[in-house]
């Protein structure tokens, strides 16, 4: 274990971290490489100045204190960098925004979940003009909550690579819509599983999906004690 010699006397920088990140985020934190990455781009948009500021992928991944920090025996701290970001979106504390150049390749921008960046990235939703030093005819696509996000808030951690591939081939299945509201109506009905989720899709894919937004007694029934029974707790 390296040892750390102390902060020095007089005069030090300080870097603004909200009471909420204390309070909320970060007892919900469970994985390193997502504590250490939050912190720095906490640190690093503050260093930023104007009104969109946000950190790129390119600058996290050339930054040498942060990826001396996320080195790991059994990970290359690219792929513990990628980890982090990954799951600092899904969680919603980083808000990610896709930048397209004409004959270059894509670059992806971070901004923090607050009043600044959710502005910026609304702005950025709505065709409004983006940095003054944008190249000519860039084009900046917001990214939408992903199915990753929506499980991870409401039912729990993501903990295995199966599950993330289920997710995954969901999300390219269905419309985001059906999604956010089958997570919604779980949440309501205190069965929070993705076999449930998952079985109100199905059925609306088969079915067509019932525009009341509301899932009925019988409909309950039937995944409690049907198909996807066993898989649920009640």
């Amino acid at each position: 274990m390296e040892g750390f010699s102390g902060f020095p006397d007089g005069v030090c920088d300080f870097t603004a971290v909200p009471d909420l990140f204390f309070s909320e985020l970060m007892p919900i934190i469970d994985d390193l490489f997502e504590l250490k990455v939050t912190l720095y781009c906490l640190w690093l948009v503050q260093q930023k100045q104007g009104e969109m500021r946000h950190v790129t992928y390119a600058e996290l991944a050339a930054d040498t204190v942060l990826m001396n920090g996320l080195e790991d025996a059994d990970l290359p701290a690219a792929e513990a960098l990628h980890i982090g970001l990954e799951r600092a979106v899904a969680r919603g504390t980083l808000l990610e925004v896709t930048v397209e150049r004409p004959a270059q390749p894509d670059e992806t921008w971070y901004f923090l979940n607050s009043e600044r960046g959710r502005m910026a990235v609304e702005r950025i939703k709505r065709g409004e003009r983006v940095p003054q030093d944008a190249d000519a005819g860039v084009r900046l696509h917001a990214r939408r909550p992903s199915i990753y996000h929506l499980y991870e808030q409401n039912i729990g951690l993501i903990r295995s690579p199966i599950l993330a591939e289920e997710l995954e081939e969901a999300e390219g299945t269905y419309p985001q819509a059906w999604i956010k509201e089958a997570f919604r109506i779980a949440v309501n009905n205190n069965v929070r599983r993705w076999s449930y989720v998952r079985g109100i899709l199905d059925r609306w894919a088969r079915e067509g999906r019932d525009r009341s937004g509301s899932e009925s007694r019988e409909d309950r029934r039937r995944y409690v004690e049907g198909e996807y029974g066993d898989q649920i707790q009640h």
